[in-house]
């Protein structure tokens, strides 16, 4: 019953105007930046924990207050993805640097792309498969069966596929032996079993080595990729310079350097301008679980 009454929520906002139906979004937003002191606290640990001092209380809380906005406005973006069509979103999203990806598909392989949780990674991850080709996007298995229905119908309605994480390296491997893309998240937590020690904004943390193992041993490219925006209404996807992928006699420490090279991108990606990144997440507790304990 409730995931009915969700559906219905969902086709009357999407017959209201956009600045209507982002308005609610932005509502359910601040509602919950005040609600969620769990959520809340947990930002402005983070930002205490990466920048010290050097943010004053009101710069962290504008932060921690457009981390709430930011998620409720991708939530916005995967309802809309389920309506919108690819010339809609054409007018609305502005490519940059794409020969990078031609470059690695001309020399005739495959690429990884390496994104995160930053700006509009729901609608970055679409554009990919509509503008660039499509990806199969790696994602972790969601408690409400329902939801995580809803949410992968909409992120492949323009011809991207979904991994779950759990049995992922098997369907990767095939993938970047045809020459196919990927999709692969590098900001979430995991444990020290599931990856390598990377500095990643200034602090000593486990990123997953997947990208760099599967482009050395296969000659995959890894070209990070993300969304910009200084409106909330067009965007730019952003493709960037492949990583280097070194293959020498070390595997370990070509792997390792990679993924560090992985980790310098998306630190200063958040650096340039933080306040697109999601901060209410634990992304320090496997290495770091005691600032969580404040």
């Amino acid at each position: 019953m409730g995931f009915k009454l969700f559906l219905l929520l969902e086709n009357f906002l999407m017959l209201l105007p956009k600045e209507i139906r982002k308005s609610f979004f932005v509502l359910l937003a601040n509602i919950a930046y005040y609600l969620s002191s769990r959520y809340r606290n947990i930002g402005f640990i983070n930002l205490d924990f990466v920048f010290g001092g050097k943010l004053t209380q009101e710069e962290k809380k504008k932060i921690v207050k457009y981390s709430f906005k930011n998620l409720l406005l991708n939530f916005l973006h995967l309802m809309e993805l389920r309506h919108i069509s690819k010339e809609e979103l054409s007018k609305k999203i502005t490519i940059q640097n794409i020969e990078a990806v031609q470059k690695a598909h001309k020399e005739g392989r495959g690429v990884i792309y390496v994104t995160s949780h930053y700006c509009a990674w729901e609608l970055g991850g679409a554009s990919i498969g509509i503008f660039a080709e499509p990806i199969a996007a790696v994602y972790k298995k969601m408690k409400n069966k329902k939801y995580e229905e809803w949410t992968l119908e909409s992120r492949e309605r323009f011809g991207n596929s979904s991994l779950e994480k759990s049995n992922v390296i098997r369907p990767l491997i095939k993938l970047v032996k045809n020459k196919e893309a990927s999709g692969i998240l590098i900001d979430t937590a995991i444990n020290k079993r599931e990856g390598l020690e990377v500095e990643f904004m200034g602090k000593l943390v486990h990123q997953t080595s997947t990208p760099a193992y599967l482009a050395r041993k296969f000659d995959a490219a890894i070209i990070p990729v993300t969304m910009k925006t200084d409106d909330e209404e067009n965007y730019t996807l952003v493709f960037f310079d492949e990583i280097p992928m070194e293959k020498t006699d070390n595997e370990h420490s070509d792997i390792l350097k990679a993924t560090q090279l992985q980790a310098d991108w998306l630190t200063k990606l958040i650096t340039d301008e933080p306040k697109f990144w999601f901060w209410i997440h634990r992304r320090f507790k496997s290495s770091y679980p005691q600032i969580y304990k404040k």
